[in-house]
């Protein structure tokens, strides 16, 4: 008989949330939620942060019934007028789902000459890569993505469900939230071990345009080596190739590593691009073991559980993780220390340059006592 999958009742963000943040990477001028007018309001109102229009049909309860196909045509009609859109992406909800309302007729209604990304998506599916990839597939279909583009990221989205349901916040049916360890306890730590003289491996293995805040890390703990006279003791790893993923995430690599260039700062190892965080840990595995194998402690940010023990045997692990779920799961991996920057996504949204980051600052404070300068 076969087991029933594990049921997850923690929150966690939906497949409609999944597609719109998709769309956003594709660069989409306008984001159609066709359903109720609050729902996922706050990942909507944070996209718009990011410089995309995020509206809704505002479907009632009437609506809930009948159908909102005039709604939407309408909808498409005025947001082609209003903003003059190269891209539309329409979302469905479980609202218009769930009564079998089809996305394609209101879009031929309107008759637009911009293409439009119709994503028939709700939030009942367990895994919210779902939405990722319903989105990629109906991108591929109008032609904004090639068929090359689109298996590559079904592999990644293959892979990066895998990864939660190995070590995420997808591993146990719930997991309490917690902000950690304490940020300047953490620091102290790095900057003891910096001072022994023992050798440190940086990873920014981070998810899109979270490595806007996780590179300040990289670039505080460089600073701190430099300033005790260390720097060769500290190697440096980031996922991010500019040559890979939807274009918006091409464009996040290129300005992280422009402004980690300007501080300085050298990148010894590209491990892949920032959509390549859920299959990083084999390349890192590799490297460490032809290269780094004698390195005294690691310090991972972004998405630290992506990453094997066993290319960190012998090692101190440190992780940064934005997500307070997933503590508990890093910590029963081995990382001896695992910290939250809890404000992150806020912070990494609508920028192009590296935001400095908690634990980026608590370090360099804690530098300055510590070294009295």
């Amino acid at each position: 008989m076969m087991g029933k999958e594990l049921s997850i009742i923690h929150p966690r963000p939906s497949s409609i949330v999944a597609a719109l943040y998709t769309l956003r990477d594709l660069n989409v001028d306008v984001a159609i939620l066709h359903g109720p007018p609050g729902c996922s309001f706050k990942h909507a109102r944070l996209l718009e942060e990011d410089g995309i229009r995020v509206v809704t049909t505002a479907l009632d309860e009437n609506g809930f019934v009948f159908g909102g196909r005039q709604e939407l045509s309408s909808l498409l009609e005025k947001v082609n007028e209003m903003f003059k859109p190269r891209l539309i992406g329409v979302v469905g909800t479980c609202a218009s789902m769930i009564i079998g309302e089809e996305l394609r007729e209101p879009v031929e209604d309107a008759n637009l000459d911009v293409p439009v990304i119709e994503v028939e998506v709700h939030a009942g599916y367990p895994d919210n890569t779902k939405g990722v990839l319903i989105t990629l597939e109906s991108a591929c279909e109008v032609g904004v993505i090639d068929r090359e583009e689109l298996e590559r990221q079904k592999v990644l989205l293959h892979e990066a469900t895998q990864v939660e349901k190995r070590h995420g916040a997808a591993s146990r049916q719930y997991l309490e939230p917690s902000r950690g360890d304490v940020k300047y306890k953490v620091a102290e730590r790095v900057i003891r071990l910096l001072q022994e003289g023992r050798k440190c491996i940086t990873i920014m293995n981070a998810k899109k345009e979270t490595g806007y805040m996780f590179a300040d890390i990289t670039a505080a703990v460089n600073e701190v080596a430099l300033a005790l006279g260390k720097e060769g003791n500290v190697v440096n790893m980031a996922n991010v190739d500019d040559s890979l993923g939807l274009p918006r995430v091409r464009h996040h690599a290129k300005c992280i590593a422009a402004d980690l260039k300007e501080r300085g700062i050298t990148v010894h190892e590209i491990i892949g691009g920032m959509d390549e965080y859920p299959v990083t840990g084999e390349r890192v595995n590799e490297l460490i073991k032809q290269k780094y194998k004698d390195y005294d402690f690691a310090l991972i940010t972004g998405v630290p559980h992506a990453i094997p023990m066993e290319a960190l045997e012998g090692m101190e692990v440190i992780s940064v993780t934005n997500g307070p779920r997933q503590v508990l799961p890093l910590k029963e991996m081995g990382h001896q220390h695992v910290i939250v920057e809890i404000d992150l996504h806020p912070k990494t949204l609508g920028v192009n340059h590296i935001v400095e980051s908690e634990f980026g600052a608590t370090l360099r404070e804690v530098a300055k006592d510590m070294l009295g300068k």
